[in-house]
């Protein structure tokens, strides 16, 4: 090999050796620096976490939970008239035979609306007496009568709304949702189904407050709830006892959840949606429209407003028998609630007492051993006096209100049973409010 190979040979190895110790260089201080970061950025961590306060800390290992704000939506209603069946050979006879049936009940007293719907169409309709008796005012179509305890069965509905919306749980206990409630234990389905055990706020309510002819209102009742604690009639969960309180309770969830006033909600998520244009709730302050039935004693003397008709949920929805016959058939055609939370609406949830008689949530019920059921609401308040049946397995619906004091409406029910099926009803009905 000659000298000028080996100088070449020499001068590549001289480079090599200079590359390997600047690569050698560059990657210690790369290390370096990495180690002086990363001991920085420790020790800056130490001091940030020593400088602050363990509540700081606390607040930031638990943030709050999120609340979901009540933004729903309601559904648009339709204006749609009710179907009638009145032509058919065999609805005629029934029909002559309720007329004649009614006109004996008017005779005895009567005063009130009557609607008959079977398969989604109303087969008989009457309205007999007066809505207001000093003007000879007569019953029509749009005259609201007070639902009295029927209002229940849309306050349930509305909570049961709220729940499969998942803006509350029934299961919760109501302190969750009214904070200075009393009582430990009560959950909002024990209000639904009657098994509380708070005391019934028309008795205890007038031992606090002497003035008895002044309305109240929800939010008032509950603030003397919550300072006169009056005692639980039984171990929350125990037993079944019906009681108002319960009801107007859960109006007052209704509104806390929703951040509305329950006449405005039922309005747009119920009444509206339901096309229910005659049915409204009750304000002592605005009074009755023109159109509104008055309520009355037996001798036509009106019954005068006092503490209690300015409570709502319980009571104080006032409607027609076709928003009635509006109301009965958005169960089947699921336009409120969904199957499975109608059929928790339906199921009983008191058995410690035999025999057929049970109640829902927000529903009464009647259970025959042999899997049938009647799903009903009867009610009474001041001269108003109210029955809503419904026989699910047919689409068969009686609906009768009246606006002058009358027990015999109570008894109606199963009369026009047997009309119309032609044989009395197996288990026999309920006279209960």
């Amino acid at each position: 090999m000659n000298r000028g190979l080996y100088s070449r040979i020499y001068i590549c190895q001289n480079s090599l050796v200079v590359f390997g110790v600047f690569t050698s260089l560059f990657l210690i201080l790369n290390m370096l620096r990495f180690i002086r970061n990363y001991f920085l950025s420790f020790f800056l961590s130490v001091f940030f976490i020593a400088c602050h306060s363990d509540n700081d800390k606390a607040e930031a290992r638990t943030p709050p939970p999120p609340s979901p704000h009540f933004h729903d939506t309601p559904k648009k209603g339709t204006a749609a008239p009710l179907a009638y069946d009145t032509t058919e050979p065999q609805i005629k006879d029934i029909i002559g035979r309720l007329d004649d049936y009614y006109r004996s009940q008017s005779r005895a007293g009567f005063n009130g609306s009557v609607l008959v719907g079977y398969k989604g169409k109303v087969i008989y309709e009457r309205y007999y007496g007066y809505a207001n008796h000093e003007q000879h005012m007569p019953l029509q179509s749009n005259s609201a009568c007070q639902l009295a305890s029927i209002s229940k069965t849309f306050t349930g509905a509305a909570i049961l709304y709220l729940y499969e919306k998942k803006y509350l749980d029934i299961n919760d206990p109501v302190q969750n949702y009214i904070k200075d409630f009393p009582y430990q234990g009560v959950t909002l389905k024990m209000l639904l189904s009657h098994r509380s055990g708070v005391p019934d706020y028309t008795k205890w309510v007038p031992n606090y407050d002497h003035d008895t002819k002044t309305p109240i209102d929800n939010e008032k009742m509950l603030e003397m709830m919550a300072k006169y604690k009056p005692g639980l009639e039984f171990r929350p969960g125990s037993r079944f006892k019906y009681c108002n309180t319960n009801f107007a309770i859960l109006a007052r969830v209704i509104e806390v959840v929703s951040q509305m006033d329950y006449r405005a909600f039922m309005k747009k998520y119920i009444f509206d949606p339901l096309n229910m244009s005659n049915t409204f709730v009750y304000d002592p302050a605005k009074g009755l429209p023109i159109t509104a039935t008055i309520s009355y004693k037996n001798n036509w003397v009106r019954e005068p407003d006092m503490f209690a008709d300015g409570v709502y949920g319980d009571k104080g929805i006032y409607s027609t028998v076709e928003d009635m016959y509006r109301w009965d058939q958005s169960f089947y055609e699921n336009k409120l609630l969904n199957n499975q939370t109608i059929e928790l609406a339906y199921g009983p949830c008191s058995f410690e007492k035999p025999g057929i008689k049970n109640y829902g949530l927000g529903w009464r019920m009647l259970c025959y051993a042999d899997g049938g059921k009647i799903i009903y609401h009867n009610g009474w308040w001041h001269g108003n006096n109210t029955s809503f049946y419904r026989f699910i397995k047919d689409n068969f619906t009686i609906i009768v209100l009246g606006n002058k004091h009358n027990n015999n409406i109570y008894h109606q029910a199963p009369a026009i049973f047997s009309i119309i099926k032609g044989a009395a009803p197996a288990g026999g009905f309920d006279a209960d409010e």
